[in-house]
C-alpha cells in the first residue's frame, strides 16, 4: 500500500530480530513488543486480542530461517481456520503506516486505515510481492462433454464437398451462338460476377454472320479488350489471362483477339508458343475467324536481320515463336528479342500472346535452385514494351503460386496492392493453402482480367487400373534390385583400390542415383506393358480406338545401342540393360594401367634420373667437383663469398680430374667416365681391368648392380599393378557380361507398337527420329528413320496425327515432346469418330504436363468423351510418379480451375507434403531405434514384439542396400548399426525414388507403413483443426441472409467490392423428420439390426445426448443423425457406436431427449451455460450466425489476417474459405469465413463500413 501523505515511519522491529529465541514485533493495535517463535507468520495479541500477520518484509525472513532451523517433523497440523477477524472473501493487506492487516475488499482502490485514520491507496503493480507465492489451486475437475468434442470436430472440418462443377453460360453478354460442348465452371467461381461488360467488339457483325465463335469465346475477346483500356499503378498496360481449360478452343479466342485489335489499327502481333508446328494450327484459327489477310510468319524461318527491312520484308502480321526462340541469338551475337523489340517499335500497343505460358514457369524457383532463362526472357519482352497489350494463355497456367510470378500485368502484387512485391504475395498465399489460391482466382475474376472454363467432364469415365507385377516380372524385378546392391558394393570396394587418388567422386554417385532411379521407372513401365496392350485390345474390340501417353521414348539408348551393334539387331533394345551397360562402362572405376618399362634406352633414362637426384654432381662434365676450402672469417661480408664463389666457377673443371681409385692425375686422357654416378676411374685400376673400347655410356660396377636391383624391384610393383588393375578390368567386364545376361525387359515403346501390330496399324507422335521395327519374317528387328522422302521429319507427327484422325490407324501412341497442342478428340469434323481409350502407361513428372496429356483427347466439338485409365503398378515406390501429379494437381485445380477438388482425384497419392515430410521422419527414427513406430507395421502384431522388431531391421537393412543408413558398420548386439543424414530425414522423394530399387516384398511393407504414419498425422491434424481442406460447404435445413450485406472496400481500377454477408442458419433436425427417416429405412428393407435411436452412455450436466443412427452405404460405417446438427459429415465405425451409446430403451425416452435437445439448443452451445467464448461459440448450436467476407479478398487480406490471429480457438486462426448457399433463394456465396467473436475486430480495421441494397 502506497500512503497519501506520510508521518515519520515507525520503527519495524528490535535488535534482536533474528536471534534464535525468534522476531520481535509491534503490535499494530496496542504498540506492546511481542517474541514470535521462529517462523510463525499469524498471530493474535495477547493484551489486545487483535489478530494480525507478520510484516510482509520479515515473511520471507521467518521462513528461511525455519527452513534453516529444519526442526523434526511435527503432527500435521489441524485444518486450517482463517484467524479471527480474517475474512478469507477479501485481500488482507498491511497499513503503510501502523501495519495493522486490513481486509480490503476486491477493486477498491482508496480508503482509510481504520486504526491510525491515514488516507491509503492500493498500488496494484505491487500487490504481488506483498505476499509469497502461493501454488493456484487446481479448477475444479471440469466435466469433459466427449459429444461436444466430437461435434467440434465434425464442425471443424467443415461440410460436405458439395458438386464442384456447374453449367456456364456467360452472366452478362448474349452475343454468338452456344458452345459446341457443355462447358463448366468451378462452383467457387460461379458464385463471382464479372464486372459489367463496356467495350464495344469492331467485329461483332462480322463474327454473327460467320458463327465461328460461341458466346464463351466472344465474352472472352470483350473482356480482353477491355482490360486492355486500364493501366496499372506502375504505369504499364494491364493484362488478361485466359485460363481455360485444354480443348476449349484457346487457340481461336486468339485469333478473334488479333482480328479485332486488327480493326482498331493494331497491325502487328506477337504470338509465343511451345512449338513451331502449332504454327499450322495458329493460320487455321485465323482462317476459321475470316482473318484471312492476316500473314503469320515463323521467326524460326527468318534471319536474325531486321524484319521489315527490304530483304525480309515483314511489315506487319503476327509473328509466331517459340518460347526456346525468344532465348535464341546467331553467331554473330544478334539476339531474337532484341529483333522483336525493333520490329515492335518504341511504343507499340499491339497484343503480345503467351500461348501455354506454362513454359515460362519456374521464375521464381525454390530456393537453391536458378530462375529459368525462358521466364526471365517473358518478364524482360513485357518490360521492354509497357504499352503491348499481354495475353497470358495456358490451360495450367498456374498450377502453383510460384509460376504466377511472370504474370506481372494482372497487377495482383506491387504498386497500389496489399504486396509490394511477388515474393510478399508467394508468402500470404502459400500461408492461406489451398483455399487462398481458390480466392486469388475469384478475385481475377471479379475484377475482369480472368476467365476459366473448363469442358465437362460428364461422359468421361476415369479409372484407375492397378497392374499387379506377373510373376516373372516380380523374379526379374527382385534379382535386378539384388544386382544394383552388388553393383554398388563392387563399386565401393573398387574405389579403395585407386592407389592415392581421391576416393570415387561424387559426380559417380549422382550419376549411380540418376541411373538407378531411370532404371527402375523403366522397369515400371515395363511392368505395366501387358496390362496396357490388354486394355487396348480389348478397346479395340469393342469398336472404339486407342491413345496411349507415356513419356519418355528412350530414344537415346535405341540410338546408342544402334551405333554400338549396327542397324540390324536380333531383338529389341532393352532401355534399362543399354541404360545399367552405359553406366557401368563409362563409371567402373578402374586403377590406372601401369606403364611397362622399354628396352635399353629406359634402363640408361632411369639411371640418370637416378644420378641426377644426387648432390654434388656436376650435370655438365659429371665430374665432381672439390671445393678449396678456406677457414670461414666472422667478418667477412656475404658479397665477398658470393664473388669469391663467382670466381671459382669460371676456373676450367680439367684441373681436378683425377682417378677415383688410385687418386692419381696420371693419364687424364685415358681416364673411364661413369655415364650414371660421373666418377673418373682408370681402366687398369678396375677389378677386373677393362681393356676393351667402351662406349660413351658406360657405368661402373655399383651402378649397374643399384640398377638392376631397382629394376627387379620396379618390375615386381608393375607386376603388382598390372594384375591389380587386370582384375577390376576382368570384374568390370564381368559385371557388363552379367548385365548382358539378365533377363530385363524391352523398351516399352518399341514392345508396344510391335504387339499392336506394327508401325503400319499404330500412329507414333512423339519427339524421336527413328525406331526399330520387326523384320518382314519375324526373325530380327531393323533400325529405320520414322519419315520418308515425301514426309520431313518436322512433318512426321502431324501426318502420323492425320492417319489417326481418318481412321486408317486405330492406334495412337503420344509422348510429352510430340504432343503439345495436338487435338485427337473424337471430333465432328474428322473420319474417325470412334470413342476415345486414353491409357496412360506413365504419369508425366508434372501434373502440368498430366492436364495437358488428358486434353489431347477431351476436346470441344466432339462426339463423344474419352474414356482414361491410368495404369499403376503395385510397387510402393512408384506412387511416387502419381505424388507429384497430386500435389501440382491439388494446386492446379485449385487456381487453373479455381477449386482444387474440381481437379483429377488422385490426392490419395500426394506424399510430398509438410505431413509426408513429417511422417518420413518418425518412419527413420522407429526404424534406426530413435523412437517407436507410431503404427504397427504390416504383417506385424502389437501382440508379438518380436514381428516388429523383425520389421525393423529387414528394414534397416533395406534402407542400407539403396545408401539411405549410412556408415553402416558391423552389428551392435546382433544389431546393425548407421545413421542418416539431417537432410535425408525430410526427402520424400528421395525415400520414394530410393526404395524403388528394394525387392517388391519389403518395398511394399515400408511404403505401407510410411502411408499409414501420414494417414495417422493426417487423422490427428484434422482432429486438431489444423487440417487445410480448401473449400468448406455449409449446410443446413434453412440458410437465410440476415440483414442487408455491407460493404467494407471498393477497388477503384475495377468499381469491384469486398461485402460482408451475414447468414442464419437453423441446422435442426426435428423428431417428426428424424423418426421418418428411421421408418424410411425400414420400410425399404434396406436397414440393419442396428439402425435406430441411441443415446449417450455417459451424462453431462445431467442429461445424456441422443442421436439416431442407421447403416451407410459403405460397410461397417453408421451415418449419424443428431437434433442440434443434423447430419454429420463423419461416419462412424459400429465399435466406436456400441462403446459411446448405447440403444435407447423406449421410443417414448428416445423422442423426449430428442425433443429436449432440439429445444435447448437454439439457445447455447454444447458446452452449456459456463462456456469460454459464451455467445461466440456455436459448437452444436441448432440456430447459429455465420458471417462470410465475399468478393474482392485479396486488397483486404492483411487486414483480416490480423483480426483473425487474435483469436482464441486453434481452428478459428486459420484462413477459412466456405460456400454457402441460401435456401429461399438459391443465392451462392464463396469467401472467407469470419467467425463470429472477430467480426467487430474485422470492421474496426476497415478504413469505411456502408450499407449497400442487397
Amino acid at each position: 500500500m502506497m500512503q497519501q501523505h506520510q508521518p515519520p515511519p515507525v520503527p519495524l522491529q528490535s535488535q534482536t530480530a533474528g536471534t534464535p529465541a525468534g522476531v520481535q514485533v509491534r503490535c499494530a493495535g496496542c504498540g506492546k513488543i511481542l517474541t514470535l517463535d521462529a517462523g510463525v507468520t499469524e498471530f493474535a495479541c495477547d493484551a489486545c486480542q487483535l489478530p494480525q500477520m507478520l510484516p510482509p518484509e520479515l515473511m520471507t525472513r521467518a521462513q528461511a530461517y525455519a527452513q534453516a532451523r529444519a526442526p523434526p517433523p511435527l503432527p500435521p497440523p489441524p485444518p486450517h481456520v482463517a484467524p479471527h477477524g480474517v475474512d478469507p472473501s477479501k485481500i488482507q493487506l498491511p497499513c503503510a503506516n501502523c501495519k495493522a492487516i486490513l481486509n480490503v475488499p476486491h477493486g477498491l482502490a482508496r480508503f482509510r486505515c481504520p486504526q491510525c485514520q491515514v488516507d491509503l491507496a492500493v498500488d496494484v503493480s505491487k500487490l504481488q510481492q506483498f505476499f509469497p507465492p502461493r501454488l493456484p489451486l487446481p479448477p475444479p475437475p471440469e466435466e469433459v462433454n466427449e459429444v461436444a468434442i466430437e461435434v467440434e470436430r465434425e464442425e471443424d472440418e467443415g461440410g460436405m464437398a458439395g458438386e464442384t462443377f456447374t453449367d456456364y453460360r456467360p452472366p452478362k453478354l448474349s452475343i454468338g451462338p452456344p458452345h459446341p460442348d457443355p462447358v463448366v465452371e468451378t462452383s467457387s467461381l460461379a458464385a463471382v460476377q464479372p464486372p459489367e461488360p463496356t467495350y464495344d467488339l469492331k467485329i461483332k457483325d462480322d463474327l454473327e454472320n460467320l458463327k465461328a465463335l460461341s458466346c464463351l469465346q466472344i465474352e472472352t475477346l470483350v473482356y480482353a479488350c477491355q482490360r486492355h483500356l486500364q493501366h496499372l499503378p506502375s504505369g504499364e498496360r494491364a493484362g488478361f489471362f485466359v485460363g481455360d481449360g485444354a480443348g476449349v478452343g484457346k487457340g481461336r479466342t486468339i485469333a478473334g483477339l488479333i482480328w479485332e485489335n486488327w480493326h482498331r489499327g493494331m497491325r502487328k502481333a506477337v504470338w509465343v508458343s511451345v512449338g513451331s508446328d502449332l504454327k499450322f494450327d495458329a493460320r487455321r484459327d485465323l482462317d476459321d475467324v475470316g482473318a484471312t489477310c492476316i500473314e503469320v510468319h515463323a521467326l524460326n524461318k527468318l534471319p536474325y536481320s531486321k524484319l521489315d527491312s527490304k530483304s525480309v520484308g515483314v511489315k506487319e502480321g503476327v509473328v509466331f515463336l517459340t518460347y526456346s526462340s525468344l532465348i535464341a541469338s546467331s553467331e554473330k551475337g544478334r539476339s531474337r528479342m532484341g529483333q522483336l523489340v525493333q520490329w515492335c517499335g518504341p511504343g507499340f500497343n499491339g497484343l503480345v500472346v503467351f500461348d501455354e505460358c506454362h513454359k515460362a514457369k519456374n521464375l521464381v524457383p525454390e530456393s537453391g535452385s536458378q530462375p529459368t532463362r525462358t521466364g526471365e526472357a517473358v518478364l524482360e519482352i513485357q518490360a521492354r514494351l509497357p504499352e503491348a497489350r499481354v495475353i497470358y494463355c495456358s490451360a495450367t497456367g498456374a498450377s502453383e503460386p510460384r509460376n504466377l510470378g511472370y504474370m506481372v500485368r494482372l497487377g495482383l502484387w506491387g504498386p497500389g496492392t496489399s504486396f509490394s512485391d511477388f515474393r510478399e504475395f508467394l508468402g500470404a498465399l502459400e500461408k492461406g493453402g489451398v483455399g487462398a489460391l481458390e480466392l486469388v482466382a475469384m478475385d481475377m475474376k471479379a475484377r475482369g482480367m480472368y476467365v476459366c472454363r473448363t469442358l465437362s467432364y460428364k461422359g468421361a469415365e476415369f479409372e484407375v487400373v492397378e497392374a499387379p507385377l506377373e510373376a516373372e516380372m516380380m523374379d526379374m524385378y527382385g534379382k535386378a534390385a539384388e544386382f544394383w546392391t552388388e553393383l554398388r558394393q563392387d563399386i565401393l570396394t573398387a574405389s579403395e583400390f585407386l592407389a592415392n587418388e581421391k576416393p570415387v567422386s561424387s559426380q559417380v554417385w549422382r550419376l549411380y542415383w540418376a541411373s538407378h532411379q531411370r532404371f527402375f521407372r523403366h522397369m515400371c513401365m515395363s511392368a505395366k506393358v501387358p496390362a496396357a496392350v490388354r486394355l487396348a485390345k480389348q478397346a479395340l474390340m469393342d469398336g472404339k480406338c486407342v491413345v496411349i501417353g507415356l513419356q519418355s521414348t528412350g530414344e537415346a539408348r535405341t540410338e546408342e545401342a544402334v551405333t554400338k551393334y549396327g542397324l540390324e539387331l536380333d531383338d529389341f533394345i532393352s532401355g534399362p540393360r543399354e541404360l545399367l551397360l552405359k553406366f557401368v562402362e563409362e563409371n567402373y572405376p578402374l586403377p590406372e594401367k601401369p606403364e611397362p618399362l622399354e628396352g635399353e634406352d629406359s634402363v640408361k633414362e632411369l639411371q640418370r634420373k637416378r644420378h641426377s637426384a644426387t648432390p654434388g654432381v656436376s650435370m655438365k662434365g659429371r665430374v665432381r667437383k672439390v671445393a678449396k676450402w678456406k677457414p670461414a672469417s666472422d667478418d667477412e661480408s656475404d658479397e665477398e663469398s658470393e664473388a669469391d664463389s663467382a670466381q671459382e666457377s669460371t676456373e676450367s673443371d680439367d684441373e681436378f680430374q683425377i682417378c677415383e681409385i688410385c687418386q692419381s692425375e696420371e693419364e687424364r686422357k685415358k681416364l673411364l667416365h661413369c655415364s650414371c654416378c660421373g666418377q673418373l676411374v682408370h681402366a687398369a685400376c678396375l677389378i677386373p681391368p677393362v681393356t676393351d673400347e667402351v662406349s660413351a655410356d658406360w657405368s661402373c660396377h655399383s651402378c649397374k648392380e643399384k640398377t638392376d636391383e631397382f629394376l627387379k624391384r620396379r618390375q615386381e610393383y608393375i607386376a603388382v599393378l598390372t594384375k591389380r588393375y587386370e582384375e577390376a578390368l576382368a570384374r568390370k567386364l564381368n559385371i557388363l557380361e552379367i548385365v548382358r545376361s539378365l533377363d530385363l525387359p524391352n523398351n516399352p515403346l518399341d514392345d508396344i507398337i510391335d504387339q499392336l501390330g506394327g508401325p503400319d496399324k499404330v500412329a507414333e507422335m512423339t519427339g524421336r527420329r527413328g525406331m526399330l521395327v520387326r523384320a518382314s519374317g519375324g526373325k530380327g528387328v531393323t533400325y529405320q528413320a520414322r519419315n520418308t522422302k515425301e514426309i520431313s521429319m518436322e512433318m512426321v507427327n502431324m501426318h502420323e496425327k492425320q492417319l489417326f484422325m481418318d481412321g486408317k490407324k486405330s492406334v495412337a501412341i503420344i509422348s510429352e515432346a510430340g504432343s503439345a497442342g495436338v487435338s485427337l478428340q473424337a471430333d465432328r469434323r474428322a473420319t474417325n469418330q470412334r470413342r476415345r481409350v486414353h491409357l496412360t502407361l506413365e504419369l508425366p513428372w508434372s501434373a502440368d504436363r498430366a492436364i495437358q496429356q488428358f486434353g489431347r483427347t477431351h476436346r470441344s466439338n466432339q462426339a463423344s468423351a474419352p474414356e482414361y485409365r491410368l495404369i499403376f503398378t503395385n510397387l510402393g515406390g512408384e506412387r511416387r510418379f502419381a505424388s507429384i501429379v497430386a500435389k501440382r494437381l491439388e494446386s492446379l485445380g485449385a487456381l487453373t480451375q479455381g477449386d482444387r477438388r474440381a481437379g483429377l482425384s488422385l490426392s490419395a497419392y500426394n506424399y510430398d507434403s509438410a505431413y509426408g515430410k513429417k511422417a518420413l521422419m518418425l518412419m527413420y527414427r522407429g526404424i534406426m531405434e530413435q523412437d517407436s513406430l507410431p503404427v504397427v507395421p504390416l504383417g506385424c502384431s502389437s501382440e508379438k514384439p518380436e514381428t516388429i522388431q523383425d520389421f525393423v531391421e529387414k528394414a534397416k537393412a533395406a534402407l542400407v542396400l539403396v545408401g539411405i543408413v549410412r556408415d553402416a558398420h558391423g552389428k551392435d548386439h546382433g544389431r546393425l548399426v548407421g545413421r542418416i543424414i539431417e537432410s535425408d530425414m525430410h526427402d520424400v522423394g528421395r525415400f520414394l525414388n530410393r526404395i524403388l530399387g528394394v525387392p517388391p516384398d519389403i518395398q511394399n511393407r515400408l511404403f505401407e507403413c510410411f502411408v499409414s504414419i501420414l494417414d495417422h498425422i493426417v487423422h490427428n491434424a484434422r482432429i486438431e483443426g489444423n487440417l487445410d481442406s480448401g473449400i468448406v460447404d455449409m449446410k443446413a435445413n434453412v440458410i437465410e441472409l440476415q440483414g442487408t450485406p455491407k460493404t467494407v472496400y471498393v477497388d477503384q481500377m475495377s468499381g469491384a467490392s469486398t461485402v460482408l454477408f451475414t447468414f442464419t442458419l437453423d441446422r435442426g433436425v426435428t423428431w417428426e423428420s428424424a423418426s421418418a427417416m428411421l421408418e424410411e429405412k425400414q420400410k425399404d428393407g434396406l436397414g440393419s439390426a442396428n439402425d435406430g435411436f441411441y443415446e449417450s452412455r455417459r451424462e453431462w450436466l445431467g442429461r445424456r445426448h441422443v442421436i439416431l443412427a442407421f447403416d451407410s452405404s459403405t460397410s461397417g460405417l453408421y451415418k449419424i443423425v443428431r437434433p442440434a446438427v443434423g447430419e454429420s459429415v463423419r461416419e462412424m465405425p459400429l465399435s466406436e457406436l456400441k462403446s459411446k451409446y448405447r440403444k435407447t430403451s423406449t421410443l417414448e425416452k428416445a423422442r423426449r431427449g430428442w425433443e429436449d435437445e432440439y429445444e435447448v439448443s437454439s439457445k447455447q452451445c454444447m458446452h452449456g451455460r459456463n462456456c469460454k467464448l459464451g455467445n461466440f461459440c456455436t459448437v452444436g448450436r441448432r440456430l447459429q450466425e455465420v458471417n462470410v467476407l465475399g468478393g474482392l479478398i485479396l486488397p483486404v487480406w492483411g487486414t483480416i489476417e490480423k483480426a483473425l490471429s487474435k483469436q482464441q480457438r486453434q481452428s478459428h486462426k486459420r484462413l477459412r474459405v466456405m460456400r454457402i448457399e441460401t435456401t429461399t433463394d438459391n443465392r451462392r456465396i464463396v469467401g472467407l469465413s469470419v467467425p463470429n467473436a472477430a467480426v467487430e475486430s474485422v470492421l474496426q480495421d476497415f478504413a469505411w463500413v456502408q450499407e449497400i441494397d442487397d
